[in-house]
Formats: C-alpha cells, sequence, structure tokens
C-alpha cells in the first residue's frame, strides 16, 4: 500500500468514526433530556459525562492520527448532528 493511499484511507476511516460517533452522541442527547425532565438526574449526569468521555477520547485518538484525520472525523460528528437535529426536529 501506498503512503498516499494509506493516508486518504485513514482520513475515511476517521469519517465513517466521526458520523458513528456522532450519530450515536447526538441521538442520546434526547435520552439524558429525558432522563433530567423525569427527575433521574444522577442517571442523567452519568450518561452526559459518558458521552462528553468517549467523544473526547476518540478525538485524542484522532488527533494522534494527524491533522486530516481529525478533520475528517470532526466533520463526520458535525454531518451526523445535522441529520440527528433534522430527524428529531418537529414538522410545521
Amino acid at each position: 500500500m501506498t503512503p498516499d493511499l494509506l493516508f486518504w484511507l485513514k482520513a475515511l476511516a476517521a469519517l465513517v468514526i466521526g458520523l458513528v460517533l456522532g450519530f450515536v452522541h447526538f441521538g442520546m442527547l434526547a435520552s439524558v433530556t429525558e432522563d433530567y425532565l423525569a427527575g433521574r438526574a444522577m442517571r442523567a449526569v452519568i450518561v452526559q459525562v459518558l458521552r462528553l468521555a468517549v467523544l473526547g477520547a476518540v478525538l485524542f485518538a484522532l488527533v494522534r492520527l494527524g491533522a486530516l484525520p481529525l478533520l475528517a472525523g470532526a466533520l463526520g460528528i458535525i454531518a451526523a448532528r445535522a441529520i440527528v437535529l433534522r430527524r428529531r426536529r418537529p414538522e410545521p
């Protein structure tokens, strides 16, 4: 495998990882909100901290791969956020 191909495969993998992480991260946001509203604040805080810890750990791993994988992963997270919010938004 050539170095250029490996470079772009890392970026593509980071994009996919970012998309998956973004869907999970923002998909769980509704669960955290429901827990807060139902009075299960401790569970909501634990889930929130875990969400942020996993997000931070994955982004740190992408930093170790380089700038392009980090940017590709961040793009995946942002794209997943837009998709999740569009699906959750009530129709007018």
